[in-house]
């Protein structure tokens, strides 16, 4: 975008060098210039500062010469000198004909206007409204696209293992495209009806917290291999093993996910119920980063657990998986990548971008998945199905891609009838509050990096309760987890410049395809869990720095904060601890009391974030002290002595398809989820 400045320069003489090579002479310049300045100098350029040089500036208007219909652009060096200097030039120097002095420079006397138009790089090669052409949108959509999909991996096979599915592949593939499928369809309606920023919807860190919490609770144990020789023992069906390994009854399995099930669907209601009534703000203004930070590290603290049970299958591809990330993401950051490009303007050439660290994840994925097939070819890996370096190789679940079918429908209630589960519900319901939080932030980053305002209240609510319903209907067809804004998306809008809405339209269209393909699935399914490990060494690794870095907004100064943070950290580690201890120390009379009471008490997160939420808002303490100066920033907010140029204004948060007489009615006036405009009401009168 440029900007034009005109004025008279006053008692000044402006010295012009031609630096062009093709012609030796220059005519007086009455029009103008047009420079091509640095962003970090046109601040200081544009107020004519007479101490500051403007280099590499191309003269726009008529050469000088005796046809006065004759324009060329031709490059000069100029500068700013004082009076005294100007004056020594005049008197040194006679001007000629054409306004040229005799050492070839062209004098300006006062009264001359002159021109400058600031021509500034755009922030954004494509912002929000805009449409790239379709081969270059599929190509964008692509590389968004795959960022996510070693997460989604992750958090399905996390919910297999939840639910006792850690040897069926087919329940595996089964939830993998479920995650898929709800992935695509929450982004499109995010993307299109919902807050109508460029942001991708899927399995995010929040709703790995319930998940990694139910598996420390007893009742969501999975039998041993002592109690499924037991339960086939006392069988009449007829099961064969799997690769010398007893499965897991199917009725354990679907018994699992549907209490999942239900008790997802309450939660994505109170979700959507949330954003519904416009209590986003309510919610931003009592949970802060120190009721989140003990909630997220004691799940964090968790999390280990998990890690090792993948990555011990193999240390050494889970170490080298981990290692090829961080050098491509943190070694290799600022460097870009020479890939040979061709063009019909400029032919064969070198292209340079961070094509590494953008795909430093799935780049190590591949470098992993190589490694073991090198190790399973030569024997390095055991082929013992009961050996734990059995799921470190390629071919372990190799009978997958040939079982499962070519394409797969999710559908509600694929897995069975929906149950409600009291320990499930809690897990959920935490990870929903934090969602909220958390998509707050997200939703202030991502417009932040696509140069718009902060989203309005009516936006914010409609992303939320978009966001609720399909964590709703995740919980209908079984994901096992509902869907949230994921921040990988956002950080590589500012890596590729590229913020269109319409990438993120088709990426939500990608992964429906993917949702569908049920041999692809298949195929990241045979992923080996070494690898899987190195890569959520990486991904929680990353995951609790972001926990940490939330402490960045509240006073570690103040011993109010520390305290609450030490006495809720403490207790969280404190209850689950008692109650393993003493299972049956609970006794009200009332048996569902008792198990109810017994599964909040050990569930160490949901604990440690109630103590520090109570504390947090019982205690004296500002705003500022506590953090929530972040979470509540308002639009217009101004980045530190400087105000924000935005690309675009508060339009691109508009809901399409909805007539203005129902934006100036009362209904939207009341509405939390719609935008209301009063001055409309007039404009269509």
């Amino acid at each position: 975008m440029s900007r034009s400045k005109e004025g008279v320069i006053p008692e000044k003489l402006l010295n012009v060098t031609e630096t062009s090579e093709s012609t030796r002479g220059t005519g007086r310049v009455n029009e103008g210039f047009t420079c091509e300045l640095d962003v970090s100098e046109v601040s200081a350029r544009c107020d004519l500062n007479p101490e500051q040089n403007i280099r590499h500036c191309v003269n726009s208007s008529s050469n000088g010469t005796n046809n006065k219909d004759a324009t060329k652009s031709e490059e000069y060096e100029f500068s700013y000198i004082t009076l005294d200097k100007a004056k020594e030039a005049e008197s040194g120097n006679n001007q000629g004909e054409n306004g040229l002095t005799e050492n070839g420079s062209a004098g300006f006397n006062k009264q001359d206007n002159i021109v400058i138009e600031e021509v500034k790089e755009k922030p954004l090669i494509y912002s929000i409204s805009e449409n790239p052409p379709f081969y270059l949108t599929i190509l964008f959509a692509l590389q968004q696209a795959l960022l996510p999909v070693s997460t989604s991996l992750s958090v399905s096979l996390l919910v297999a293992e939840l639910v006792c599915a850690r040897d069926d592949d087919e329940i595996k593939a089964q939830l993998l495209s479920t995650t898929f499928m709800m992935a695509g369809i929450a982004t499109m309606l995010m993307c299109t009806v919902g807050v109508r920023l460029p942001i991708f919807q899927g399995p995010s860190s929040s709703y790995v917290v319930p998940l990694i919490g139910l598996m420390t609770l007893k009742e969501w144990s999975c039998p041993s291999k002592e109690d499924l020789v037991s339960i086939y023992s006392n069988s009449t069906i007829n099961m064969t093993d799997i690769n010398g390994r007893l499965p897991v009854p199917k009725e354990i399995i679907l018994g699992q996910l549907e209490k999942l099930q239900g008790s997802l669907m309450v939660a994505g209601i109170l979700h959507l119920l949330i954003g519904l009534t416009g209590l986003v703000g309510v919610i931003a203004r009592y949970v802060g980063p120190i009721t989140i930070v003990p909630a997220l590290l004691l799940a964090v603290l968790y999390m280990h657990r998990v890690t090792v049970k993948f990555a011990e299958s193999f240390w050494g591809t889970a170490v080298a998986t981990t290692v090829c990330g961080v050098i491509l993401s943190l070694y290799l950051s600022g460097k870009k990548t020479p890939i040979p490009f061709w063009t019909r303007s400029r032919g064969f050439h070198i292209f340079w971008y961070p094509l590494h660290q953008v795909f430093s994840i799935l780049i190590s994925v591949l470098f992993g998945w190589a490694l073991s097939a090198i190790f399973t070819n030569f024997g390095v890996l055991s082929s013992d199905p009961n050996s734990v370096q059995f799921y470190a190789r390629t071919d372990a679940r190799n009978q997958i891609l040939s079982t499962n079918p070519w394409f797969f429908f999710p559908y509600p209630g694929q897995f069975g009838s929906f149950r409600f589960d009291t320990a499930a519900f809690i897990g959920a319901f935490v990870a929903t509050i934090m969602s909220v939080v958390d998509s707050i932030c997200d939703y202030n980053a991502c417009a932040r990096m696509c140069f718009v305002p902060f989203p309005p209240a009516h936006a914010m609510n409609r992303g939320i309760f978009w966001e609720g319903l399909m964590s709703f209907f995740a919980g209908m067809t079984g994901a096992g987890h509902g869907t949230n804004s994921y921040g990988g998306n956002i950080g590589a809008i500012g890596i590729t410049k590229v913020a269109s809405r319409r990438v993120f339209q088709v990426l939500a269209l990608i992964y429906m395809l993917f949702a569908v393909l049920g041999k692809l699935n298949a195929a990241f399914i045979t992923i080996p869990y070494s690898v899987l490990g190195g890569t959520m060494i990486l991904y929680f690794g990353i995951f609790f720095g972001i926990v940490l870095s939330q402490l960045q907004f509240i006073d570690l100064n103040s011993t109010r904060n520390l305290a609450i943070l030490g006495i809720s950290i403490l207790v969280g580690f404190m209850s689950p601890y008692w109650v393993e201890r003493h299972p049956d120390a609970i006794d009200t009379g009332v048996p569902e009391l008792d198990r109810t009471l017994t599964m909040l008490l050990a569930n160490g997160i949901f604990i440690s974030g109630l103590v520090a939420c109570f504390l947090d808002n019982t205690v004296k303490g500002t705003i500022q002290e506590r953090g929530l100066i972040a979470q509540l920033e308002g639009e217009g907010t101004q980045v530190g002595d400087q105000k924000i140029e935005y690309e675009e204004g508060m339009e691109v948060y508009d809901v399409p398809w909805v007539p203005n007489f129902i934006k100036s009615s009362r209904f939207a006036k009341y509405c939390p989820i719609l935008p209301y405009f009063p001055e409309k009401e007039t404009q269509t009168k």
